[in-house]
């Protein structure tokens, strides 16, 4: 098995992910991806010369999403029909700072 990540470079991956790792698991985690890297090795061996892209993830991009259209919005009276407490046309809610009450 060839020596492509060191540990210092598997330590420096878990920390960039936030990963916890003891001395053992880095071990283990670097004896781990070499073997992943070893295993697909083969892959940057066909050549792919004049080989032309078969498959795209996003195949035929368009805009899928609909027309920005202005629409009316709510009224004070409907936006304010379902609000268990208001005072003067605005919504009244519990303080959740200070000495409490309504605001």
């Amino acid at each position: 098995m060839a020596q492509h990540l060191t540990e210092k470079d598997v330590r420096r991956i878990a920390e960039y992910a936030r990963i916890g790792l003891t001395d053992e698991e880095l071990v283990q985690m670097t004896v781990d991806l070499n073997n992943v890297i070893d295993t697909l090795k083969p892959i940057t061996e066909f050549d792919l010369e004049g080989v032309e892209p078969t498959f795209h993830p996003i195949g035929d991009l368009s805009n899928v999403m609909r027309e920005d259209v202005e629409v009316a919005g709510f009224s004070q009276k409907v936006a304010l029909s379902n609000a268990p407490k208001q005072m003067d046309g605005c919504f009244l809610i519990p303080s959740i700072l200070g000495e409490g009450g309504d605001r």
